[in-house]
């Protein structure tokens, strides 16, 4: 899928039927990115819309470097994990330490748990290593090439590659403690 940019800059401009027509074409990129990082469905149905809902406010914010799919991408990103910690804080607030019951166990399998560990592994990173999570979100979820992330974080190839080691090395030693 290539958003082409004469549409980009008619939604950016007012035009509300642009803007539908983007959000319609990044919206199945969207669920995909939520698909991956959130579990169950509907939590990534809640959490696609927000995103939409992010991009369709943020449309000025994007700067034109690199794909704007790769934007949107990173918005579904940071708004799956948004998400996640959303419904993490609710669970720790009822005291529960398991999936809700309404789960269906054909799905909280466990690449379920593996996920979910990630996430919680990768808000530990956050918290020591804050400059490296974008990189290795842009690159081990978001699939972005190390050139495309270097565009979009203005920072040379050689960091990027230094910030995904970084991170990757504390996700390895945090997941293998557990």
């Amino acid at each position: 899928m290539d958003v082409e940019t004469p549409l980009v800059d008619r939604a950016r401009s007012g035009d509300r039927a642009a803007l539908e027509a983007l959000l319609g074409q990044v919206r199945p990129l969207v669920l995909r990115r939520c698909r991956r990082i959130l579990p169950h469905p509907q939590d990534a149905e809640e959490a696609t819309q927000d995103a939409l809902l992010a991009i369709a406010t943020k449309l000025d914010s994007w700067s034109g470097r690199g794909a704007f799919e790769a934007w949107a991408g990173m918005i579904a990103t940071n708004q799956a994990r948004m998400t996640y910690r959303t419904l993490k804080r609710r669970f720790d607030e009822r005291g529960l330490d398991a999936v809700p019951e309404a789960a269906d166990p054909a799905r909280t399998s466990v690449m379920a748990g593996t996920r979910l560990d990630l996430l919680d592994a990768i808000e530990a990173l956050e918290v020591r290593h804050r400059e490296t999570v974008d990189a290795l979100v842009m690159r081990d979820l978001g699939g972005l090439t190390y050139d495309e992330i270097a565009t979009i974080l203005a920072v040379p190839l050689g960091t990027v590659k230094a910030r995904i080691h970084t991170a990757r090395g504390f996700l390895r030693d945090r997941l293998s403690a557990g």
